[in-house]
């Protein structure tokens, strides 16, 4: 439990920074109306931190039975999330795609790595579901946005084809993907702005986050159960279902089912909260299942490590 909770203090002492100074009004009343730090998150520290870590990947390790089940899982539990969205709430596309992120897209980065260096001792698993998470989810996620937020006919597929060059994210990783896959090294001279403009992606995004609850709602019974039922997704369904995935079909035990399941009970990233304000939709809902995953996760993830471990 000391474990997991280790991993946990840096996001809950970065949300509460940011909502103190939300509350108290510390970066003027714009910077929190305009998503000023989310858009520093998603258009430059963000990209930096995805080009830096692709370009020091190794698509090659995605090919490992523990990361298959943890594919398997996360798409079927995003699956889910897109049918909850839209039959049972009626949300609109890129709304669909924001609860299916908050329901299965897993907080692989600033609290995986903790996580799996405390319990796991060696990160090489949740390295390559990050990889897995960064190559192939988060498009699909900025697609089906942009099939809802921009216009249709031939200028929203024209756009869609446009998207490495015009999201920041995707264009940045697909370039260190090529730099990756080219086996250059970058210079040093190029590297280390990158790598402090990286390093402000994680507090830029849980200092937003932590800003935005100083304008919390109430949801209606409506919300409320939108929101359990994520959660629940997230917390309790896509660690059992790769618990069942991971032990009755690809016959994994061990170290390796421990890595799978506790990587698929991490809590929602904070990057549905930063994707759903940058298109101006509702972002309540992926700052809500953020928070409420986390502080069950806590639960959750010890569970795992004392049945697991």
């Amino acid at each position: 439990m000391h474990n997991v909770i280790t991993g946990f203090l840096p996001i809950w002492a970065l949300t509460a920074c940011g909502w103190a100074a939300g509350r108290y009004n510390v970066l003027g009343a714009q910077a929190q109306a305009q998503h000023v730090l989310g858009r520093f998150a998603f258009t430059f520290a963000m990209p930096s931190l995805l080009f830096l870590t692709m370009s020091r990947s190794h698509p090659g390790d995605l090919a490992r039975p523990g990361v298959a089940v943890f594919a398997v899982s996360l798409v079927t539990v995003f699956a889910a999330g897109l049918l909850v969205s839209r039959w049972m709430f009626r949300r609109k596309r890129g709304e669909q795609a924001i609860g299916a992120m908050a329901a299965s897209y897993v907080n692989s980065a600033n609290l995986g790595i903790p996580v799996a260096v405390h319990v796991l001792h060696d990160t090489s698993f949740i390295v390559a579901a990050a990889l897995f998470q960064m190559l192939f989810i988060t498009p699909l996620i900025l697609v089906l946005i942009e099939l809802d937020v921009r216009r249709a006919g031939r200028e929203r597929w024209t756009r869609i084809l446009q998207l490495p060059f015009r999201n920041p994210v995707i264009g940045a990783s697909a370039l260190g993907l090529v730099v990756a896959g080219l086996g250059l090294r970058l210079p040093e001279e190029v590297v280390s702005p990158l790598q402090i403009l990286g390093g402000g992606a994680v507090p830029a995004a849980l200092f937003a986050l932590g800003m935005s609850l100083n304008a919390r709602a109430r949801p209606d019974a409506d919300g409320r159960t939108e929101r359990l039922i994520l959660v629940g997704l997230k917390v309790a369904a896509q660690p059992l279902f790769a618990y069942a995935l991971g032990r009755w079909l690809f016959g994994l035990d061990g170290h390796a089912l421990f890595a799978v399941v506790l990587c698929a009970g991490l809590p929602t990233a904070q990057n549905a909260f930063i994707f759903a304000s940058e298109y101006s939709l509702d972002t309540e809902l992926p700052r809500d299942t953020v928070l409420l995953s986390t502080l069950l996760s806590m639960v959750s993830l010890s569970l795992i490590a004392w049945q697991l471990g």
